[in-house]
């Protein structure tokens, strides 16, 4: 195989584990990138595992890349939330097919874990590396490695949601949840939340969103049921896959407004709540077959 063929038969995986650690399209696309340029100059001599290389290799851009987008997170207006994606089933050539396997709620979580901590814990758990291979990438030794796959399962386990939920039963409290507010019956709506329950909204300073997320039904119902006030009469909705999970895409003109999913604790009630209104992150359709692609790849594009 040639350089470019072994590189492209790991471009799924390097999609997926930048995708991971980055939680955004454009820029996992970078770090896939920048992997491609170190590949493509590297002594090909010394390599004895090109696969192995490359993960480590790409594991390093991408820490360096999450470093730099952290500083910038920190002037970002509002909650900063995770890119979703949304491919046609159609599409299985797509680079970003494995990486949609990641769910948002766990981006999210992860968003909140130091670079190298998020970087074990992707290596070991998505993908099922060595902690001597763990630690060879991330130049720690076994025991560090494995004390912070440790340290980011428990700061995980404190905070994530119920991600076994079957995708039926996401989907119909996610439907439920909408037409109660809809349909104005807010104590309905409030029953499809648990008393924990959080809602967060990204618009990224280009879309109305709330500032700061919502916390228990009341607030969450109340600012839902006002949005929806306002805007409901001209959006469409239109069910999706996101992240391989149930969504809903609310579409104005032809074009994505709002992105909203959900996920569920033990009792399969909403605990978590996910809304979408960054118009750099929300997905488009092409003009031709409606194959949907992100708005950040499409500007580079």
């Amino acid at each position: 195989m040639t350089r470019t063929e072994q590189f492209e038969a790991q471009r799924p995986m390097l999609t997926a584990l930048c995708y991971r650690m980055l939680g955004e399209r454009a820029l996992a696309e970078d770090a896939v990138q920048d992997t491609w340029l170190k590949w493509s100059t590297a002594d090909h001599s010394t390599i004895r595992t090109p696969a192995a290389w490359l993960r480590t290799a790409a594991t390093r851009v991408a820490i360096d890349s999450l470093r730099r987008a952290k500083a910038r997170r920190e002037t970002y207006v509002g909650p900063w939330l995770p890119e979703p994606l949304i491919v046609d089933e159609t599409t299985a050539e797509d680079s970003f097919a494995l990486a949609q396997d990641c769910e948002l709620a766990l981006l999210w979580i992860m968003d909140t874990l130091p670079a190298s901590e998020r970087a074990a814990f992707v290596l070991r758990e998505a993908f099922d590396a060595s902690y001597a291979d763990i630690a060879d990438t991330l130049g720690k030794s076994e025991a560090a490695c494995r004390q912070l796959v440790s340290r980011a399962h428990r700061r995980i386990a404190q905070s994530a949601p119920d991600l076994t939920q079957p995708p039926g039963k996401r989907a119909a409290q996610i439907s439920g949840f909408l037409a109660a507010i809809a349909s104005n019956d807010l104590d309905t709506a409030k029953a499809y939340l648990a008393t924990d329950a959080i809602s967060i909204s990204d618009g990224g300073a280009k879309a109305r969103a709330a500032r700061r997320p919502l916390i228990g039904p009341e607030d969450i119902v109340l600012v839902s049921h006002a949005v929806t006030l306002k805007h409901a009469a001209g959006l469409a909705p239109v069910p999706v896959t996101a992240n391989r999970h149930p969504a809903l895409l609310m579409m104005e003109d032809g074009r994505a407004h709002t992105l909203f999913t959900a996920a569920l604790d033990a009792t399969g009630k909403i605990c978590w709540m996910y809304t979408m209104r960054n118009p750099d992150k929300m997905p488009l359709r092409d003009s031709g077959g409606g194959h949907m692609r992100s708005t950040s790849s499409a500007q580079r594009t």
